[in-house]
């Protein structure tokens, strides 16, 4: 009998802490729909506007222009190439650091993270100097008798993609060793123990252990790619055009935010389709439900 009202009072709390909470979150939330979702809004809302006022569809009728569907095509492909790339050289970097003993692991993570307390620009400018006709590498390959003439290393997409891994790879390093680090030893040490090998220990244990720290590096990596300016610019000598290099193209040169909020709009659709699909085919649940 006395179930019932107990079973009300219990609810009511319920139901006046849940208020509470979202109370409590009102200023979060307010803040974050004015510092996202309006700009995103405005975003839109620009794209399909003339300079009249009017609605139209123009500026996305000009996504079919082939310089437009070129840049789109090179700022995939350059994301993706670095992204693989720093996959490749980051994973055994960070196997590398979670390995070690303390003392190199702390030197090696200090040089991993020495990159970021240098300028961008100034990183960017220093492959410029390395990478060019007569630069220190260029200039190293003829004095050793490797080539015989400069190699085309810069104003290509061969240096905007060597310039563009230097600077990602330790977005790619830190969630990697942030996930070996996470990986009890004990696992793989039960695998030795039943008689795999060091090797099938690896990829059949820690290896799938580490894949939740590898999607995110790939995730981070890619989705900084697609937005990237800087070195595209300087290292691409305007021969490789970013989608990002479009829409600064469209308002500084052309001043149309039309154009280049049809640009953003469609760069941010077509990443969040990518990153969505990327989550239904490797989603870290799906790890976590294999284990």
């Amino acid at each position: 009998m006395t179930e019932g009202p107990n079973a009300g009072a219990l609810a009511a709390a319920e139901r006046g802490e849940r208020r509470g909470l979202f109370l409590l979150c009102t200023p979060a939330v307010l803040l974050i729909s004015i510092v996202i979702f309006l700009p995103i809004g405005w975003l839109f809302a620009l794209s399909f506007t003339t300079e009249q006022g009017g609605l139209t569809l123009e500026h996305y009728a000009r996504m079919l222009h082939p310089a437009y569907t070129k840049s789109f095509q090179t700022t995939f492909e350059l994301s993706f190439l670095v992204t693989a790339i720093c996959a490749a050289l980051g994973y055994p970097l960070a196997y590398l650091m979670s390995q070690v003993s303390a003392v190199w692991r702390a030197m090696i993570f200090v040089s991993v993270l020495f990159p970021f307390w240098t300028s961008l620009l100034v990183r960017t400018y220093a492959w410029l100097v390395l990478l060019q006709r007569r630069g220190l590498v260029n200039t190293w390959l003829q004095e050793t008798g490797i080539v015989d003439e400069p190699l085309r290393l810069v104003h290509n997409f061969t240096g905007t993609a060597i310039g563009m891994t230097h600077i990602m790879l330790p977005f790619m390093v830190l969630p990697l060793y942030a996930a070996m680090t996470a990986v009890d030893r004990d696992y793989v040490r039960a695998s030795a123990s039943l008689g795999a090998s060091p090797l099938k220990s690896f990829w059949q244990v820690f290896f799938p252990l580490t894949l939740p720290g590898l999607l995110a590096g790939v995730v981070l990596v890619f989705v900084l790619c697609l937005g990237f300016y800087v070195t595209p610019a300087v290292l691409g000598g305007g021969r490789v055009l970013m989608w990002s290099m479009s829409i600064e193209r469209s308002v500084a040169v052309y001043s149309d935010w039309g154009a280049a909020s049809a640009l953003g709009v469609v760069l941010l659709v077509v990443t969040l389709a990518i990153l969505w699909v990327m989550n239904r085919l490797f989603g870290v649940e799906r790890f976590i439900g294999a284990r």
